[in-house]
């Protein structure tokens, strides 16, 4: 459906031995070494979905300034003007959970919560966009001649990767009630 601009295989391994010394972490590790990784991964995620989401403003922006209907372009229409400005707000507030959950990361500090803040936020944020944005094109939109067709397919394959919005939850509550 989406995320044609990654690739995506299955990997298989049959008959390989990997020597104990390329093992990261402990033997019997290998949950706590994965997870490790989840945080940072949540982080960099969140960052594709605010790049993402600017694209789809972006599109939006430029498509709402050249479409002409009833003698003007549709950016200076109301209706048009409130999506792009809820899609600019929704982007920046995207792009302030990633930083903050990555100064925390650099800082060496606790980020569990901040990354899980960040991919919950930016994933329903990125949805919001996108239908906007969509909205904005109107059936153009719908057409595989425009941009934002395959943005707002791309969107979607966020929902998957490092953790569902359900799994996010349960991290963040997990934080407020330890907190």
């Amino acid at each position: 459906m989406g995320l044609h601009g990654t690739g995506h295989a299955w990997l298989r391994y049959n008959d390989m031995l990997v020597d104990d010394s390329m093992r990261l972490g402990e033997l019997g590790q290998g949950l706590d070494v994965a997870l490790s990784f989840l945080d940072y991964s949540r982080v960099s995620l969140s960052n594709c979905m605010v790049g993402l989401a600017q694209r789809a403003l972006d599109e939006a922006k430029e498509f709402a300034k050249r479409r002409v209907t009833f003698g003007k372009p549709i950016s200076e229409r109301q209706a048009i003007q409130t999506h792009l400005a809820d899609m600019y707000a929704d982007v920046n507030a995207g792009r302030g959970l990633v930083h903050t959950a990555a100064e925390l990361c650099d800082a060496g500090a606790d980020f569990t919560a901040a990354a899980a803040t960040a991919k919950l936020f930016n994933l329903n944020m990125i949805g919001r966009v996108t239908d906007l944005s969509l909205r904005v094109h109107g059936g153009y939109g719908y057409t595989k001649e425009a941009p934002i067709e395959r943005i707002y397919r791309d969107a979607r394959g966020f929902w998957f990767e490092e953790g569902t919005a359900e799994i996010q939850r349960l991290v963040i509550a997990r934080h407020v009630l330890d907190s």
